[in-house]
């Protein structure tokens, strides 16, 4: 794919399948490049399945799946006709540790190949996938499944992606690959911890595969530099995410600081400026406060292929959002009441979170107490070494003395942190629901520039599309 026919606008991946297989393929089909959203995918699929699979789309997808066994084995699992009863919890999905089941790995590739092969389907356009390097037990198998589906790009944030390149290259030629994973609490005498995968061992004949084009998502020069400066770790390009981006955001470099609203406070050393990305010699999107006809022009004049830009598709007609979220904050946005804070503590991650400021939501510190604190999805889990050497695995989110007396945390990491693997399903219509007729809250995250969203909403009050957006920015 030469540098003359990249996009200039790159649709962002936001959220648990609020850039959904709709969304993206609509994008794609405008001649942009259409993003899915891959976090929590298995998750989606599975809960997708289990309100009946309404249009047959997931299963029109897996019918094409080149390993029917495997296809097969995840419908006959999950698919119940008509959708379950309402009031019924959705059933569980195994949670991911360094040695995974195989229903589990079978799962997370089926569901990666259906999203994007629904995303590509019909059209000749580019679909890419967005990843977290945080959520990083899943991003083998994930991509594999990617892969197979012809996924056109992987872009991957949240974290240091310097293997990402090499692992693409490995898995487009079904060759085992390891991904290194940080254990807390490990030290160097501990030795590597990898989760593995071999995916020729799903195959009497693999078929070829494409390697996509791999966009590492960075915050800093300094990164994408080291990144672009060793060939093991160059990536094809890049997006440069600053602070006003919405999701997770990069801390800011240096001595941290809180306003007075409990903001991280950011500085000059946080702004990079398009010309010094170009220098690097690597094409890149900026994004973060560039979602504009302005932002795309100061951008396309520093040498940037394009923007990408995610907080005006997340309120348009074909995300994934659920529709009472979306008028809501439109008419926030309309009544110029939107707030949107970027809250240090909120994603057990570690990582900054935006957040709207919603009612109804774990937004709202009476939602966050009402809320029975448990963790039965485990996304956002990470590996520990526990005393006797073996690996184990906690989340803040969880119960603050299972996390603390059970598992060796530290309760000061607990204060304040949501359960996002629930909050974010619920913000796509899949909220899980409890005995007793409780179901989970959901959050709202976007960028804190809503320029975009206010324009398209005047101009369109009955509700905007992706076309619109599209014609906005490039206007």
């Amino acid at each position: 794919m030469n540098e003359e026919r990249l996009p200039r606008i790159i649709q962002g991946g936001m959220g648990v399948a609020v850039s959904d297989w709709r969304l993206a393929r609509t994008v794609s089909r405008l001649g942009q490049l259409g993003t899915v959203s891959g976090t929590a995918v298995d998750l989606v699929c599975a809960r997708r399945l289990q309100l009946g699979d309404p249009g047959g789309h997931l299963r029109r997808a897996l019918a094409r799946f080149p390993i029917p066994e495997m296809a097969d084995q995840v419908v006959r699992t999950f698919y119940v006709p008509g959708g379950k009863r309402p009031g019924t919890p959705f059933r569980p999905v195994p949670r991911y540790s360094l040695r995974p089941g195989r229903a589990l790995v079978a799962l997370t590739i089926v569901a990666n190949f259906a999203e994007v092969y629904l995303a590509k389907e019909g059209h000749d356009g580019r679909v890419g996938v967005n990843y977290l390097r945080k959520i990083e037990l899943p991003i083998p198998f994930a991509c594999y499944g990617a892969l197979l589906a012809g996924a056109d790009h992987i872009l991957m944030g949240a974290g240091n992606p310097a293997e990402l390149p090499a692992l693409l290259d490995r898995l487009a030629a079904h060759r085992p690959v390891a991904l290194p994973v940080r254990v807390q609490g490990a030290t160097s005498a501990d030795g590597d911890t990898c989760v593995e995968f071999d995916p020729a061992a799903l195959w009497d004949r693999p078929p070829a595969l494409r390697r996509p084009r791999f966009e590492a998502i960075v915050a800093s020069v300094d990164l994408a530099a080291a990144l672009a400066a060793d060939p093991a770790s160059r990536p094809d390009g890049f997006v440069v995410e600053g602070p006003p981006a919405g999701g997770h955001n990069a801390p800011p470099r240096g001595p941290r600081h809180l306003d007075a609203s409990g903001q991280p406070v950011y500085g000059e050393r946080d702004v990079v400026e398009p010309a010094e990305m170009a220098a690097i010699g690597l094409p890149f999107w900026m994004a973060g406060g560039y979602g504009g006809p302005d932002g795309l022009a100061a951008a396309l004049a520093g040498g940037a292929a394009g923007i990408q830009a995610g907080t005006a598709f997340a309120f348009c007609a074909e995300s994934g959002m659920a529709a009472p979220l979306k008028q809501a904050v439109l008419g926030r946005v309309a009544r110029e009441g939107a707030r949107v804070r970027t809250d240090a503590r909120v994603s057990p991650t570690g990582f900054p979170f935006k957040v709207v400021d919603l009612e109804g939501t774990v937004s709202r510190e009476d939602v966050y107490a009402d809320r029975p604190r448990l963790c039965d999805l485990g996304v956002l889990r990470s590996p520990y070494r526990k005393p006797d050497g073996t690996v184990g695995y906690r989340c803040p989110a969880e119960p603050v003395e299972v996390y603390q007396q059970r598992r060796g945390g530290r309760v000061q990491n607990t204060e304040g942190r949501r359960c996002l693997c629930n909050a974010l399903l619920a913000t796509a219509g899949y909220a899980q629901e409890r005995p007793g007729g409780y179901a989970e809250p959901a959050i709202v995250t976007c960028g804190t520039d809503l320029t975009a969203v206010r324009h398209l909403s005047a101009a369109h009050p009955a509700g905007y599309t992706a076309a619109d957006v599209v014609a906005y920015l490039l206007g």
